[in-house]
């Protein structure tokens, strides 16, 4: 049983074979849309969601399967203190596919551990969003072909943006270049960093306006301030604003450049680009449905795709409490934490369950 909780989870050959089967399901919907008959989808969201969760409902209608779950968890056993491992156990009674947001980070995986159905991470806190990631991947290569060689620019609240995280770590997979446009006090992670670095042997460029590096850029994404996330230490008012991409910044980008944002937008991305040909963040939230049906159709083992066995990840136990206070380590305590342990030019030790860099013990 296969889940997806990072892109660690997926091999490229494997991300390839998905966009392949979402073009075919994207152009012909009708030749796929009974392999879902009778199944069921359950979509479990502690957080607000209205792209994710709706596009995945979407996605399994249209393969003629149903959907149960929850949008307002307060209506939910979770307000009697029901756990993670519980729900999960609890569900997999009643569905065949779960797709999970959560607040905080290493919630999906902890999920993933109790059930006995394939598990989706929707989104887990500030950590990461790989279906995200998937549909982002998807609308590059259906505009540009390919990834490799472009020059990307994630520009906007990297530090707390997991859908920027997700985006950051797939186009290093895919060869793309990295330029990283963020306010102070909002720049990527170090984990991040550091997983680009030691990994992928990239080490992006880091600006603070995006008018520095416009005329490079193959690839504008966009992020908004992520103000539900920031901690007291930073101020909304003091940083909302300072990046706007408008027509007036767009005048020296490429004539071909992509504009992308996960959305919902707020005042990061004028509403003057909607019209703009490069703009493509309406065309990447529409791509989500056939991207998100491919995965849940190979998931379930219901494409015969060439599965491989999923990259192997160096995991043990570890003393360390992780200091992240958002790690579900920290709320679940019946969770043990554990440590990811990945060599580059040095070896690097991080809680398997949110990414944060940790002293070995």
């Amino acid at each position: 049983m296969r889940h997806l909780i990072t892109l660690d989870d997926l091999s490229n050959f494997e991300i390839e074979q998905i966009f392949r089967l979402a073009a075919g399901m994207q152009s012909q919907l009708e030749t796929w849309a009974g392999i879902c008959r009778s199944k069921l989808l359950a979509t479990l969201f502690y957080e607000p969601s209205t792209r994710t969760r709706l596009s995945f409902e979407s996605a399994m209608e249209r393969l003629n399967g149903g959907t149960l779950g929850f949008a307002d968890p307060s209506s939910t056993s979770v307000t009697k203190g029901e756990t993670l491992a519980d729900t999960a156990r609890m569900v997999t009674n009643y569905a065949d596919i779960i797709v999970v947001r959560h607040s905080w980070a290493g919630s999906a995986r902890v999920m993933a551990t109790y059930a006995n159905i394939p598990v989706i991470n929707g989104g887990d806190g500030s950590h990461t969003h790989p279906t995200q990631a998937l549909t982002d991947l998807y609308t590059i290569i259906r505009r540009k072909s390919q990834v490799e060689g472009l020059t990307v620019g994630i520009c906007g609240d990297l530090r707390y943006g997991r859908a920027a995280h997700s985006f950051a770590l797939a186009v290093a997979r895919f060869g793309g270049k990295l330029v990283h446009i963020a306010p102070n006090g909002l720049q990527m992670p170090p984990w991040i960093l550091t997983r680009l670095a030691q990994i992928h042997g990239q080490k992006p460029i880091e600006v603070e306006n995006v008018t520095e590096v416009i005329k490079t850029l193959d690839v504008i994404y966009v992020n908004r301030l992520q103000e539900e996330r920031l901690p007291p230490t930073v101020d909304a008012k003091t940083v909302r604003g300072s990046y706007l991409l408008n027509a007036a910044v767009m005048k020296n980008a490429k004539p071909d450049a992509m504009i992308m944002h996960p959305l919902p937008r707020v005042n990061e991305l004028a509403y003057e680009l909607d019209d703009d040909p490069r703009a493509a963040y309406f065309e990447q939230s529409a791509n989500a449905v056939p991207v998100r049906m491919a995965l849940i159709s190979s998931l379930m083992g219901l494409e015969q795709l060439i599965l491989t066995q999923p990259p192997k990840r160096d995991i043990g136990e570890t003393s360390h409490q992780c200091e992240n206070s958002n790690c579900v380590t920290n709320h679940e305590t019946y969770v043990a934490p554990e440590r990811e342990t990945f060599n580059g030019d040095t070896e690097v030790h991080a809680c398997a369950y949110c990414g944060n860099l940790v002293i070995p013990n």
